[in-house]
Formats: structure tokens, C-alpha cells, sequence
């Protein structure tokens, strides 16, 4: 819990009895490798801080290939945001990879937060922010570097990740093939 309290604290001011009542209303989840935490076609009630493992967003072909676009790891938040805040269906999977632990908000208790906390939305603000310039920096990265320089790329923004899931996965976000992948890890 204190892990999420100080990533709050990044991002704004709160005081003892605010901290409190952010405590009061979280509650602890376990997903399991390769289980959804949100899934297409329903909507997302849950906001997720993930304390522990991997998870990845992705989307699912006609044929069943599927698409990682990108991954969340200890210290981000998960949440769809058009889809708990608009209340429409998600259209992509966020996929744990490994065995994940998250503190979660339920949709009561992120609004009742968010009403009662006067930086709560302020703080949100900033985090979804920060967020929405990561998506935007790791989309320019795959239309403008080689699959190389991607490989390089995801191994300094994610140290450690590629030891811990499926390779499968760690391509399907560099956009080549397992067998790609392998040559490029051999160099």
C-alpha cells in the first residue's frame, strides 16, 4: 500500500486523513498469468496499481493472432481509460504476463475519491498525462526505428522484462516474428 501512497505523492499533495481514506477504499487483487484484468467488450470498473508482475495490453486478431502494444510493469497504473470513464466497452485486453498483484479501486470508490479528495482528479490528471506521452513516445519509436533498435529500446525502459515473459509476447510488441527476435538476441 505505501508503494501506492508514494506514487501519489509524486504527483500531488495529500495530507494524514486523505491518506487514510485512500487506504480505507483500496482493496488487494491477484491475477494470474494469463489472466485479463480488463477484457474487450466489457466495460472497465477497476483502477489497478500494480505492485507485483507484468501485464500487457493487447488485442486479438480475426484468426486469433494476437498484439501487444505495450506492457505495464511494478509502479504503473491500469486502467482503460475511455472505458471506465465513458462507460463503454473496451476494446483491448490487458493481459497479466506473469503472476501480477495490484491494489484496485472499484468505480464506487475512485468517484467517491474523487469527490471527497480535492487533488485526487488533479493528481489523475497528471498520472493519465504521463501516460498518454509514454503511448505516444513508444508509437513514434515503432514507425521510426529497425527492429534492432526497438529490441535496445525495450530492454532500457523495461530491464528485466524480456527474462520474464513469453517471447511471444516480447514480439508481438516489436512487431517481427519469434524467429527475428532470436537472431537479433543472439547478437
Amino acid at each position: 500500500m505505501e508503494q501506492l501512497i508514494n506514487k501519489l505523492l509524486q504527483y500531488g499533495s495529500l495530507n494524514p486523513q486523505q491518506i487514510a481514506l485512500i487506504k480505507e477504499r483500496a482493496k488487494e487483487l491477484h491475477v494470474k498469468k494469463g489472466d485479463h484484468f480488463h477484457e474487450a467488450g466489457k466495460i472497465a470498473k477497476q483502477v489497478g496499481y500494480l505492485t507485483d508482475g507484468a501485464i500487457r495490453l493487447c488485442y486479438y486478431g480475426k484468426n486469433g493472432e494476437d498484439f501487444t502494444r505495450y506492457f505495464m510493469v511494478e509502479g504503473s497504473f491500469v486502467v482503460d481509460m475511455d472505458s471506465f470513464y465513458n462507460e463503454i466497452p473496451s476494446t483491448a485486453y490487458t493481459e497479466a504476463v506473469t503472476d501480477c498483484r495490484l491494489i484496485i479501486f472499484e468505480k464506487a470508490d475512485y468517484h467517491y475519491l474523487a469527490g471527497t479528495i480535492i487533488p485526487w482528479n488533479e493528481i489523475f490528471t497528471k498520472i493519465a498525462t504521463q501516460g498518454l506521452s509514454f503511448k505516444a513516445a513508444a508509437s513514434a519509436m515503432m514507425l521510426t526505428q529497425d527492429a534492432t533498435e526497438r529490441y535496445k529500446a525495450f530492454l532500457t525502459r523495461y530491464p528485466g522484462l524480456a527474462n520474464r515473459i513469453p517471447l511471444s509476447s516480447l514480439a508481438s510488441y516489436l512487431g517481427i516474428t519469434q524467429s527475428s527476435l532470436s537472431r537479433i538476441r543472439k547478437k
